[in-house]
């Protein structure tokens, strides 16, 4: 051939592997290896639980709500662990949000009382304000019935809880939750049982199904009040259980079973719910669990 056919088939090679790098190119798929040197960055993913959520709910029983942290037989919010204003206390809310906005942008759903059943009604209120976080404390009143036999059946409660959290995922798949376990109801019966005062207000119906016969360590209040804290162990486990099932809630892990409360840490009207300094408490391990880069 001349220089003219050897001109045609040298521009023809360079169409050729042109076409070939286009190809080449747009066969790299998202599970492919990118061609050395034009690798873009990936992205970082969002993280499925955010520490510094913007707002707070609360919902649960009268813990959450204060009762007897600040008067007798009263409900005190401000007090509360989870969004009370109480300089003594720093609530979850507060220690997040800061003082403005916690009072701006947390509420409290819990009512005295409530048992597991209410929960599911509670979070419908709740989610109405939209809560980046929505905190649980409910289970003790489920234990604490005229008897043992009067508690809440294990699969009831756990039927309930899990109807709670589909409401919530239904109206705020990203809502997150942190679940706080059930008390040691015998520690705090061991702790109470000390004061006379204590007793004298148990008698008005607190908690009968561990504290009723306060003085009693006979073989039948033992088996009672035993039965009654394997169920709230029973009950601890669920929360723990059906917490990790969803991935946007984190459970204490026990801590607030595990807590070792003081008569400081119990209010000086009925040696039973948290003063303000067990309020304090609960709030510290809140923000711990909350916060933790890991649960």
């Amino acid at each position: 051939m001349g220089m003219r056919g050897h001109r045609a088939r040298g521009v023809l090679a360079v169409a050729v592997a042109a076409v070939v790098g286009v190809a080449g190119c747009d066969a790299v798929g998202g599970d492919a290896a990118a061609p050395s040197g034009s690798a873009r960055p990936s992205p970082k993913p969002t993280p499925v639980w955010d520490r510094s959520p913007r707002s707070v709910a609360a919902v649960g029983d009268s813990i959450t709500r204060g009762f007897d942290a600040c008067d007798v037989l009263s409900d005190c919010p401000e007090a509360s662990w989870a969004t009370g204003s109480s300089t003594e206390v720093d609530s979850l809310a507060v220690r997040l949000l800061g003082r403005t906005g916690a009072a701006r942008r947390s509420w409290n759903y819990a009512v005295t009382g409530a048992r597991m059943a209410d929960l599911p009604g509670q979070m419908a209120r709740a989610v109405r304000r939209k809560p980046q976080l929505v905190t649980v404390m409910v289970g003790a009143n489920d234990a604490c019935r005229s008897t043992p036999s009067a508690m809440t059946p294990v699969s009831a409660f756990r039927a309930d809880f899990e109807d709670a959290l589909r409401g919530l995922r239904k109206a705020l798949p990203k809502a997150q939750v942190f679940v706080a376990s059930v008390p040691d109801l015998k520690r705090l019966w061991s702790e109470g049982r000390t004061s006379p005062v204590g007793r004298q207000v148990w008698k008005l119906g607190i908690c009968p199904s561990m504290l009723g016969d306060a003085d009693r360590l006979d073989a039948q209040a033992r088996v009672r009040r035993d039965t009654v804290q394997e169920r709230v162990e029973d009950y601890n486990k669920v929360l723990a259980e059906v917490c990790a099932e969803d991935e946007r809630c984190r459970h204490d892990g026990g801590a607030v079973y595990d807590y070792r409360f003081g008569t400081a840490q119990l209010s000086r009207w009925d040696y039973f719910h948290p003063s303000v300094n067990g309020q304090a408490r609960l709030a510290e391990i809140a923000y711990r669990a909350v916060t933790a880069k890991r649960p």
